[in-house]
Formats: C-alpha cells, sequence, structure tokens
C-alpha cells in the first residue's frame, strides 16, 4: 500500500496536488454551509478506501504544506481542530502506519464532537456515524500492528472511551439522541472483541430505563443490532426467556437479504431455542450452514448421549467461541429424559400396566449400548435430578430400585420454558 502511494505520488503534479486538496477543503465548507449531510459524511470515511481519499492522500503526502492552506482561509480555519489531524490521519493510512492513523483520527473525532454539539439540528448525524464506525475499525487495526509490534494493544479501550463521549454527546439532546442506539451498538462490538461485556450495562441501563429514549424511535438497522447483542448477554446470565425475546426480534427484523447476519442471529438463537424445548428443522441448518446444530439435534430427538458428548467434542472450539457450549452442554438432562421416555414408550407397547415402572437397571443397560458406564448409584442420581427439575414426574421405590412414573404426563414438556434451574 505504502509503495503504491508513492508511485501515484509520483505521478501527480504538484499543481493537481493543489487542486485535489483545495477541491477536499471547497467539499468540507460546502457541506458545512449548506448542511449537505450526505457530502459530509464521505469525507471522513478513511476505511472505506473510496478513491477520491486516496488520490487526497497522495496529494498530501505530495503537497507538504495543507496545513497553511487551511489555516489562512477563513472558510477552513474554524475547523482546522478537525481537518489538520484529518488529513495526518488520511497521509498514515494511505502509507500503511495505522497506530499513527488512529492517534490523529481520535484527535479530528474529539474536535467534530465539540462542533457537533454546536449544531443545533442532527443533520451531520450520518458524518458522525461513519466517524464512530471508522474510530473503531482503525483502533483494532492499530491494535494489531501494536500486537505485531510486541507492543500492548491500547487503542480499542481508548477508542471506547471516546465513543462514551459520543454518547454523553448524544443522550437526551433532541433530534440526536436517535443517534444513541447505533453508538451503544458499536460500543458492544468493542466490549466484545475486549472480552468485557460487564461495561455493557451502564449504556444498557441508559437506553431501557432513561426516560429520554423511545425505543421505537431507533432506526430499525440499530434496534436489530441492538437486540442481538443484548440477546448474547442474556445468554452469558443464563437468562433464556429474555434472551429468545431479543434474539427473536433481532431474526424477525433482519433484513432477509442479510443471510449472513441471520446467520450470525441463528448461532445463538438455536441453543436458547433448544435449552426451551423448541427443536430446529434440518432444512434451517442446512440452508443457513449451521450443521454443526445438526446432530445435538438428532440426541435430542433420540436421547442419545453419546452423539450429543460427540458433537460437544467435534465443535468445541467454534461453541466455545460464540459463547454457547456451556448452554448446550447443559442439554444432557433433555437427553435423558429422552432416553427414559423411549424406555417407557418400549415398555407399554409390550406390557402398558407395568409401563410406568422403570428398573434402574434397564436404563443402565441402554447407557452401556450408547458406551457409556454408568452404575445403578450414578443413574438414580440423575433420575433424582430430572424429577427435581420436572423434566420427569414419579418417585423412587428405593429397594427395588426402580422409579415409578406418573400415570398422568409422566414427562412434562418445557414449552418454551427454560428447566427449573
Amino acid at each position: 500500500m505504502a509503495y503504491m502511494s508513492m508511485s501515484m505520488s509520483m505521478n501527480m503534479s504538484m499543481g493537481e496536488a493543489h487542486r485535489r486538496i483545495t477541491e477536499y477543503l471547497n467539499r468540507f465548507s460546502d457541506a458545512i454551509s449548506s448542511q449537505d449531510g450526505a457530502s459530509f459524511k464521505s469525507l471522513f470515511a478513511l476505511s472505506s478506501n473510496s478513491p477520491f481519499l486516496l488520490s487526497l492522500a497522495d496529494a498530501l503526502n505530495l503537497f507538504q504544506d495543507a496545513n497553511r492552506l487551511i489555516k489562512q482561509s477563513d472558510n477552513y480555519s474554524p475547523y482546522a481542530d478537525i481537518l489538520v489531524p484529518l488529513f495526518r490521519s488520511l497521509q498514515n493510512y494511505r502509507q500503511n502506519y495505522l497506530l499513527e492513523a488512529y492517534n490523529a483520527f481520535e484527535k479530528t473525532a474529539n474536535a467534530f464532537i465539540q462542533e457537533f454539539r454546536n449544531w443545533e439540528s442532527a443533520w451531520a448525524m450520518e458524518a458522525l456515524y461513519v466517524i464512530v464506525y471508522n474510530i473503531r475499525v482503525l483502533a483494532e487495526k492499530a491494535d494489531k500492528e501494536l500486537a505485531s509490534n510486541g507492543k500492548s494493544p491500547e487503542k480499542l479501550k481508548g477508542a471506547g472511551s471516546v465513543l462514551m463521549k459520543v454518547f454523553g454527546t448524544l443522550a437526551g439532546k433532541g433530534s440526536k439522541r436517535v443517534g444513541a442506539l447505533y453508538v451503544t451498538c458499536q460500543l458492544f462490538k468493542i466490549y466484545f472483541k475486549l472480552g468485557t461485556v460487564h461495561l455493557c450495562r451502564s449504556v444498557i441501563r441508559s437506553i431501557e430505563t432513561a426516560r429520554i429514549f423511545d425505543f421505537e424511535e431507533f432506526p430499525k438497522r440499530d434496534k436489530v443490532t441492538y437486540m442481538y447483542y443484548t440477546g448474547r448477554l442474556e445468554v452469558f446470565n443464563e437468562n433464556f426467556p429474555a434472551a429468545d425475546h431479543k434474539l427473536s426480534y433481532a431474526l424477525k427484523h433482519c433484513n432477509p437479504q442479510s443471510e449472513a447476519n441471520i446467520r450470525m442471529i441463528l448461532k445463538h438463537l438455536i441453543p436458547v431455542k433448544l435449552s426451551i424445548g423448541i427443536l430446529p428443522k434440518n432444512s434451517l441448518l442446512e440452508r443457513y450452514n449451521l450443521l454443526e446444530y445438526g446432530n445435538i439435534v438428532q440426541a435430542l430427538r433420540r436421547g442419545d448421549l453419546r452423539l450429543l458428548r460427540h458433537a460437544l467434542q467435534d465443535h468445541e472450539d467454534r461453541f466455545l467461541r460464540s459463547g454457547v457450549y456451556l448452554v448446550l452442554e447443559k442439554l444432557e438432562l433433555q437427553v435423558y429424559q429422552r432416553l427414559v421416555k423411549k424406555i417407557y414408550i418400549i415398555q407399554k407397547q409390550k406390557d402398558p400396566n407395568r409401563a410406568h415402572q422403570v428398573k434402574l437397571e434397564v436404563i443402565v443397560k441402554a447407557l452401556k449400548w450408547l458406551e457409556i458406564d454408568m452404575d445403578v448409584d450414578e443413574v438414580e442420581c440423575i433420575m433424582a435430578i430430572l424429577i427435581y427439575k420436572n423434566l420427569m414426574k414419579g418417585y423412587f421405590a428405593h429397594k427395588s430400585k426402580v422409579v415409578v412414573l406418573s400415570k398422568q404426563d409422566p414427562f412434562p414438556k418445557l414449552n418454551g420454558k427454560p428447566v427449573n434451574s
């Protein structure tokens, strides 16, 4: 990238470089004076690699006196605190100096926030979105550069602090507050990346409990992203009804053309649905390439503990990365319930009068057939948990080592509710 920039600069005359820089500055001041948000936002999109900004960067690397142009003009000098570091950031980004590009862009962002506060209307909201997005992306790139040089990556954390400032600027500011949810979603992306999801709580509290926000007034795109991340947080907290509600909202309102986003939502929604007893169709797993859940669903249908454990083992890294491994591991109880139910159904066909009496020894043998070694005491313990968690109705006849099942609804369905904890 740096070599290409140098060769492009060499092919450009000094006069052409001056013309391109002046064109950018004129676009900048014209956008502000006419409050043209659409034109304004494109002037900050560093990471988009737009030809206009790339050629500007080449011009800046050739024409070294751009700062004088800014400071000598009444049209540009009021915005020098935004423009000077922005030009420096562009130059560094073009030459692949990502740490310097981020540091300069952060100064631009802080100066822009100050200016944005003074503008009464929300005409520059789209430009603010572009700055918020780019500061996160540049911080991630800068941290990679720091890490590759053996230094501590710290810029993404710094970007989080800048975005909290932006959030404070938008909170309760009339027409500007509709931008708060977009900033919140970018903060979520930072906190999830850094593994500091506990920091999401204060922002969620502001959005959900403060009277200044009406959730329905936010843009649909931002509501979907917000529900996706807060749904994932509910999965971490094992609050499955809330996770189901939020992730289902995200799925229902997601753009049907965005298959990658639908897949991301389903990756977290499917484990939640499984934990409340709702199994997806194989066609859904195939359509969105979520076949890692195929054997887990089969294990639940069949009562096959071996299949469940193999599926968890085979895809352990993927499930751990998604943060759903522990949720899936807890499905073992439902698999045990299904196994006992299958034994009950077989016994009912042979001897309907005694079907409700299931010997623990029979369950031990069924598990042995699945290559899982458990003694009678261990099985008795599992059956006690199933009864306690209302996955099975019945009691023990300890002397005869028999589970006596209720004759009415011995295997209650979850019906969309989580297993009793």
